[in-house]
């Protein structure tokens, strides 16, 4: 067990196999009580949309309340190594790839449930008569400027601090800095934008 433990694609393959497995289990499920196709869709959709957003959120929150704040008590020596060069590049990639995984599922999701253009609206298209599209209409707005931020200016600006794959040798020290500040401001405005989006999103779920 401890060697299945220990390795942690072992690990992730076998939770993804367990998912699958309750997946059957919840299709089985909708078979049974007459359902649609669209429903388990809908299931897919929304375990996917969660996980990814757990991955997006995790790693959002690892940067700012854990790398940030703790990197600078590291020596210079040591640190520029280890983060920029192994730990940081790792985790911009689980971050940016699982924004863009919980925004997708998320528009799908929104698509499948036949309410993407009366949330993005903001309900406006229906005469705002329904509560649950305006409010994850917030939620889901919300998420879309974070997502913009993380794939427009986040990680654009992390590639130029940290000279990931070195693709730019060539940028001043001063320069990395401004690149590394304009990245944590944009990280803290989603971390402050993200209890209000996840509010928005599982507050609808209750509203009609």
């Amino acid at each position: 067990m401890a060697n299945f433990l220990g390795n942690i694609r072992a690990v992730a393959w076998a939770s993804l196999g367990l998912g699958a497995l309750f997946l059957a289990i919840y299709a089985i499920g909708v078979q049974q009580r007459g359902l649609d196709d669209a429903a388990l869709l809908s299931g897919l959709l929304r375990w996917t949309h969660v996980a990814a957003g757990i991955m997006w959120i995790g790693h959002l929150y690892y940067f700012n309340f854990t790398q940030i704040p703790n990197v600078t008590k590291i020596p210079e020596e040591h640190r520029g190594p280890a983060i920029s060069k192994v730990i940081a590049p790792a985790a911009l990639y689980w971050f940016r790839h699982g924004a863009a995984v919980t925004l997708v599922t998320g528009l799908l999701l929104a698509w499948n449930q036949g309410y993407l253009l009366e949330a993005y609206t903001l309900g406006a298209s229906e005469g705002f008569a329904v509560p649950k599209h305006v409010f994850i209409g917030i939620g889901m707005w919300l998420a879309t400027i974070m997502f913009l931020n993380v794939w427009v200016v986040i990680w654009p600006n992390q590639q130029r601090a940290l000279n990931i794959n070195d693709r730019f040798p060539d940028i001043a020290k001063e320069k990395r800095a401004a690149h590394a500040k304009t990245a944590m401001l944009f990280s803290r405005t989603n971390t402050l934008l993200s209890l209000p989006m996840l509010v928005a999103m599982t507050g609808a779920q209750s509203l009609g």
